[in-house]
């Protein structure tokens, strides 16, 4: 696919989201005869700082809650208006519901702080991540890029890659080389994904 709106859902900072959509830029577009780009970043919080990135990236952002993301109507009319047909989900905490997720089969993506199928499910995220791979002795971590499907952390595997885990690695220190990876693959796996479907 050619030309494509991401929707992106964030619930933190939106590192990610801010890599993805310098990386989606138009240099890389014109290059490839492309038109992929993110074009609203959505998140959860009113606080996330992940608003003030797409103001300074000039993207359409917009704050929604829990019951607003589960009871459709705002959420869907904003992916709606602004035509999206794909979604990114980057950092976000929230389940996402099985309306949207039926909607878009086989066009949502997510990243995962882990290898997968290990260190997934309900509050397998951030830290808690983290701290489970240290505690239970591991000797490599990683992120799973995949497609999201109705159960938590479960759907098709796009990509996953490997870093050490050390004897003197802290939930930080792990933490951080997992933010690595992220920032390297996870803004071209998407790309690619979506410019092969």
């Amino acid at each position: 696919m050619d030309n494509a709106n991401i929707a992106i859902f964030a619930s933190g900072s939106g590192s990610n989201a801010e890599n993805i959509t310098k990386y989606l830029s138009d240099t890389l577009n014109r290059k490839n005869g492309t038109n992929i780009k993110v074009s609203l970043i959505l998140t959860n919080k009113e606080d996330a700082y992940v608003l003030e990135r797409a103001a300074k990236l000039r993207i359409a952002s917009a704050v929604f809650t829990k019951k607003e993301l589960e009871d459709g109507f705002a959420v869907d009319n904003l992916l709606t208006e602004f035509r999206i047909d794909f979604i990114v989900l980057a950092g976000f905490l929230l389940r996402f519901p099985e309306r949207l997720v039926n909607r878009y089969s086989g066009k949502i993506i997510n990243i995962h702080p882990a290898l997968l199928p290990k260190y997934g499910g309900k509050g397998m995220y951030g830290d808690n991540v983290h701290k489970a791979v240290i505690t239970s002795g591991e000797r490599e971590s990683g992120i799973t890029i995949h497609i999201v499907d109705e159960l938590y952390d479960n759907g098709e595997h796009l990509f996953q890659t490997k870093c050490a885990v050390t004897g003197s690695d802290t939930p930080k220190t792990l933490a951080a080389k997992i933010h690595r990876l992220e920032s390297e693959y996870f803004p071209p796996v998407i790309y690619e994904y979506i410019k092969d479907l």
